[in-house]
């Protein structure tokens, strides 16, 4: 099953595009899981998008059409130079924070998104990083337990959290059992969305909605674990050769 994600919904994120792409989704009947930042002071989306005082009201009807509220982050503003556990990135809002730094940013952004009746139960971190500290902060102070962010051929199970993979930043068509196409609305320009209207004509049955996605006890299997490190290896080669 293919899923959409949408990252950066804020107060402050390009209504126009946003509105393109959910009419797309619409069209074609698709719940995406949408990652709200509750606090954004991200400086590249701030300085850049007016405040848009409707955001929570529209945040509300995406959530009684069915799309699926994940916290992403608290603020958006990337402090550390570490990629924790999914090191997608070397740059993190949380990984390599202590453990009391990262509880009173989950516990606040949790509650900012709650009280605004858009509980959360998914999390995914900025720049897709996050480490142990971030799961035991989640674990502490919220009741969320699923994570859309790791490299793997489906859902799985490690500790407390189940782990949605999530593998490419376009849709395209991957010989995996889960695939989640993860964008970013602010950024896409209107031949992405074009293209993404195209893709979902030609290959809707592929896709499910975000409430879909069947949760597995099963812990990450061979395939799963051999993706990731060929994902990461790859990754640190081509990092080396780009110095060179």
């Amino acid at each position: 099953m293919f899923l959409i994600r949408l990252d950066d919904a804020s107060v402050h994120m390009d209504t126009k595009k946003w509105g393109a792409v959910e009419a797309v989704l619409t069209k074609h009947d698709l719940a995406p899981i949408v990652g709200i930042i509750p606090n954004n002071q991200d400086p590249t989306l701030c300085d850049v998008y007016e405040e848009n005082p409707g955001f929570w009201d529209t945040a509300s009807e995406w959530k009684k059409r069915g799309w699926r509220i994940a916290l992403h982050g608290y603020n958006h503003v990337y402090t550390q130079t570490n990629g924790g556990i999914n090191p997608v990135n070397n740059y993190s809002e949380f990984a390599g924070l202590s453990l009391s730094e990262q509880k009173q940013k989950i516990a606040d952004g949790y509650a900012i998104l709650s009280e605004k009746g858009l509980k959360p139960d998914l999390f995914f971190a900025p720049a897709h990083t996050y480490d142990e500290n971030t799961l035991s902060a989640l674990e502490s102070e919220t009741e969320i337990r699923i994570i859309s962010d790791t490299v793997a051929n489906d859902v799985y199970k490690r500790g407390a959290f189940y782990y949605i993979p999530q593998q490419t930043g376009k849709p395209r068509k991957l010989p995996l059992k889960t695939v989640t196409v993860c964008l970013h609305p602010n950024t896409m320009s209107e031949t992405a969305i074009g293209e993404l209207d195209a893709f979902l004509a030609k290959n809707r049955a592929l896709f499910g909605n975000a409430n879909d996605v069947v949760l597995k006890d099963s812990p990450p299997s061979f395939l799963d674990r051999a993706l990731k490190i060929a994902y990461f290896g790859l990754r640190r080669i081509k990092k080396a050769l780009s110095k060179r």
